[in-house]
């Protein structure tokens, strides 16, 4: 995968506990038909084994749509199953290491919520940034808070492309989207709806307007 053109405007993020009993493969099926454009499989809640299992087949279904899959956290995972990629947290594998143990070609991805944050992970080779929380959310309850005007200072302060996380919905994407950023992160916007194909493509036009 060409890194370069990889297309950050709609990542989801996965939590199954959205789902309401609802089969996983099927609902990550419905979000990519809705015009999700790059897929983050994050399972706290999941033995080793089955994330391995689950991460396997997400793979090949991503695939079908030339989406990307990025494992969160788990280097060890993302390299057994040879997922397009790895996000990680201030406080989880060091960005360093990461970069060492995985391919040139595999994207990295950093949370970060300072502008500091972001200038040291471009400089350590992330390949883009994911700044949140914007709003308050319920997928990550200890997120720091981070505002619009922040949002747009890291956007203006590196060159890599930029993801909005936490709390984003269809009522205050437009908001994020104006910050100049590449992308929202989203979960329980797409996940935790009736019709989650329909949220997706809701979401994609409000990100291309």
């Amino acid at each position: 995968m060409n890194k370069a053109e990889v297309d950050y405007s709609l990542y989801l993020v996965t939590d199954r506990e959205l789902l309401g009993g609802r089969e996983f493969q099927q609902c990550i099926k419905a979000a990519l038909e809705g015009g999700v454009s790059i897929v983050q499989l994050r399972e706290k809640s999941v033995s080793t084994r089955n994330f391995l299992e689950l991460a396997l087949e997400i793979k090949q279904l991503v695939a079908e749509y030339e989406v990307p899959l990025i494992i969160n956290d788990r280097l060890d995972l993302a390299l057994a199953v040879d997922a397009d990629g790895l996000h990680v947290g201030q406080d989880d594998l060091p960005l360093a290491v990461a970069k060492r143990m995985l391919a040139p070609d595999k994207i990295i991805g950093v949370s970060v919520s300072t502008v500091e944050e972001a200038l040291l992970a471009e400089q350590q080779g992330a390949d883009y940034l994911g700044v949140g929380a914007m709003f308050p959310t319920s997928t990550k309850g200890d997120a720091k808070q981070v505002s619009l005007e922040q949002l747009s200072l890291i956007k203006q302060a590196v060159r890599i492309p930029v993801v909005a996380i936490g709390g984003i919905s269809v009522s205050n994407v437009g908001q994020v989207m104006n910050c100049g950023i590449d992308g929202i992160s989203v979960v329980s916007a797409i996940l935790g709806q009736a019709d989650i194909q329909r949220a997706a493509a809701e979401l994609s036009l409000l990100i291309k307007k």
